[in-house]
This record gives structure tokens, sequence and C-alpha cells, in this order.
């Protein structure tokens, strides 16, 4: 009896999602199917490496995958990226083997191509990254974080116009960080969680967010320079900005745009080695901030009318 193949017929745009649910050494195999699915896993959107399934592979199979892979996601003419997988754990005892699998190459090679989704075990290492910028982002869960507390040389951090989802904190606390900077949207899943920072080699800072549900900034006194673009979504949080302000006052420079006429608190800090301050917003928050800034020497204003 012929059993007609309807899968096939689907339009492309329909396979390439259901291909998105497997891992990528299964996806890939799905090109012997048909000339329909020849080439159908390389405009995938989803790559998924469950490394539980190169136990199956024989060393040279091993050795043909590695080199796949390293195609597939170093040349980006031949995949759109959306979200990367890494399950897992056991690329070391393949790199023992001599099979030299370049994990943190390959993320790499995804935070270059703009994945919107990381998920990383906590075993990779990022050894020699000094720079890292991720773009327009869905930070889910601990993931970002197991990858950034790996990252043991990291100088240069960013996460531009990303959200947060499923977690509860954002937790960087990288000695050798000296510029961080945070631009975050508001959140389907709320503002409830906390910013976590312990940056002592700190230069510059520059933050762009709705003030979330906490913040714990220690150890930067070496903060020269600080930009921040914040507004609130609730008066509710006016205690949680108090906390971001206390972690950076021993900043030298700052530039500040708020534009919500809020109450400084009684726990907010004195910037005594705050010497300029740029300052555009609501002129009674400015007229409040100017108090806790005894040793200010430059100051431009720009007020809203």
């Amino acid at each position: 009896m012929c059993v007609e193949d309807r899968i096939s017929n689907l339009p492309d745009h329909i396979r390439c999602y259901i291909l998105s649910f497997l891992p990528i050494q299964e996806a890939v195999r799905t090109s012997v199917i048909s000339t329909k699915w020849r080439n159908l896993f390389a405009s995938i959107s989803t790559v998924d490496f469950d490394t539980y399934l190169l136990c199956r592979l024989t060393d040279g199979n091993v050795d043909s995958f590695k080199n796949f892979v390293d195609r597939l996601l170093k040349f980006p003419d031949q995949l759109s990226l959306d979200c990367f997988r890494l399950r897992g754990d056991e690329f070391d005892s393949w790199n023992d083997e001599g099979h030299g699998f370049d994990v943190s190459g390959w993320i790499c090679a995804a935070v270059c191509r703009d994945s919107k989704i990381f998920e990383v075990p906590s075993e990779v290492c990022l050894r020699n990254l000094k720079t890292l910028s991720i773009t327009n982002s869905r930070l889910v869960g601990d993931s970002l974080n197991r990858l950034i507390s790996n990252c043991h040389v990291l100088e240069d951090l960013t996460f531009y116009q990303c959200f947060v989802a499923n977690a509860r904190e954002i937790n960087i606390q990288i000695p050798s960080l000296k510029s961080l900077y945070l631009d975050f949207f508001l959140p389907i899943e709320g503002l409830n969680y906390v910013v976590v920072i312990n940056a002592p080699n700190l230069v510059y800072f520059r933050y762009d967010s709705i003030i979330v549900e906490g913040y714990s900034l220690s150890n930067m006194k070496s903060l020269e320079k600080a930009e921040m673009c914040i507004s609130f979504y609730s008066s509710n949080y006016e205690t949680s900005a108090t906390h971001l302000f206390q972690g950076i006052c021993n900043v030298r420079s700052l530039r500040l745009n708020i534009h919500e006429v809020i109450h400084l608190t009684s726990g907010f800090p004195i910037f005594h080695n705050l010497i300029e301050f740029d300052f555009y917003g609501s002129e009674t928050w400015f007229v409040e901030f100017l108090h806790c800034a005894p040793n200010l020497k430059t100051l431009t204003i720009l007020l809203e009318v």
C-alpha cells in the first residue's frame, strides 16, 4: 500500500519549524529523505546541540560532526540564528581524546550572529574573551549568568536592547570588568528580578532601563563615569532606585536622564567624589539631587518645560 508523504509537501517555513525541535545532528539527517529536504536544515533558525548524541558516533564521525558545526556557525551566509542551545557535559571528554571541539568559538559565533536565545551549560568557559556584546536578545533563566561567570578575563560587557525572562537576577561578578552597558526593555513577565553587580575595577557604567525590583551594586570604588537613563513603572520602585544610586556613589562624572517626578528616600547617598554632572529631566528632582553633590565643579542642565 502506498502512503502519501504529506510532510514533504508542506511549505518550507513549516518544515523548518518542525526541524527546529530536533537536535542539529538529527535535523541534518533529514537531508537524505528527498531532494526537497536536501538543504532545508541550512535554513533553520534554532541550533540545538545535545552532547548525549555524540556517544553514538565513531571517532571518525565525531570529527566529521565537529567540522560540520564549525562550518555551520562560522559561515554566516549559511544560517540565520534565533536560538542557540548547548546541552550536556561530554565535550571535555571528547577533547581529551584529541577531537578539539571549539566550543568557545561556537558560542562566540552565535553571539556575533545576534542569536536571540542562549542556553549553555555551566561547564562552558570562555577563557580568553575580553569583549562580549549581546544585542536584541531574550535573556532566559540562569543561562547567561553561567556564561558570564565563566568569562574570567572579560573587560567590556554590553547587553543592548535585551529583556529578561524567567530569571530572578542578572548576576555580574567579574573582577576584570572595566566597562558595562545594560540596556533592558520592559519584559512581559514583569520587573521582579534583581541586578547584582560586583566589579571592583569597573571604570565606566551605562544603564538604560526601567527601574526593577532590586539592585545590589558593590565594590565599585574605581568608577569614573556613569550614564543613567531611567524611568519608573511604578512609584513603588523609588527605594530600588535609591539602592541603584548607592552603588555608584563614588563616581566622578555622572550623566543622568530622568523624567519622572520622584522623591529621594532617606537612604539616598552623598556623592562626595562627583565633580561633573549633566542632568536632563525634572526640575524638582534636580534640586533635590544637588544637595547630595557637595563638591560639584561642572554642571550642565537641560530641564523639561
